[in-house]
């Protein structure tokens, strides 16, 4: 397969991944899928924008490119004088580069909002459920082995499973995309060593 074709191949991919990112980082600023009362309500995570920023802008940049690389000229190693596609390609190693350095914000910031677990209401000593602050019932992931400990969470809604399912997709979302960048980092470093279509060359 030509190295443009498979990028192209690529960019399609992490397009839609991109888009489930962001909209997994705006769905977080409505816990338990409500709307929040104040700002403080809201995991402090969300506001790192692991999911629009990382998984989703930084990535939307390398999916076009990737997209647009089979659109230059072929057979740049077989005595084309144009060497456009090898410089796209190589152009490409960077782009996939800055991608994977998003995603891999977005993976550190949903491991640490997992670990951290969500900020929620809690039942305080007196029965009343404390709807004033929001805080930070669990501690060092304990709820994740443990799920007898959700029940501490009183709301918003069924904050423990929208956040640790919003995350998850983050997460797993945001180590495809790194894994995708990397085969394009090595496909870029062949695309620019022996241009994009070797096959192709002395064909009309």
């Amino acid at each position: 397969m030509c190295s443009g074709n498979f990028a192209k191949c690529l960019g399609i991919t992490l397009l839609p991944l991109a888009i489930i990112c962001v909209i997994c980082n705006i769905m977080l600023f409505f816990p338990g899928g409500t709307v929040a009362q104040e700002s403080t309500d809201i995991t402090d995570e969300v506001f790192y924008f692991g999911g629009i920023l990382g998984s989703g802008v930084l990535m939307i940049f390398p999916a076009l490119v990737f997209l647009g690389l089979k659109n230059n000229d072929c057979c740049g190693c077989c005595g084309n004088e144009s060497c456009g596609k090898r410089f796209a390609m190589f152009s490409s190693i960077l782009f996939a580069a800055a991608g994977a350095v998003g995603a891999a914000y977005s993976v550190i910031v949903s491991c640490v909002a997992i670990n951290h677990g969500p900020k929620c209401f809690t039942t305080q000593l007196n029965g009343t459920v404390g709807a004033t602050n929001a805080t930070y019932p669990f501690v060092d992931g304990n709820y994740l082995s443990n799920r007898t400990l959700w029940s501490e969470c009183t709301g918003p809604g069924d904050i423990v499973t929208w956040h640790l399912t919003l995350f998850s997709i983050l997460l797993i979302t945001g180590l495809v995309q790194i894994g995708l960048c990397a085969f394009q980092v090595i496909n870029g470093l062949i695309g620019t060593i022996c241009g994009d279509c070797c096959g192709c060359c002395g064909s009309s």
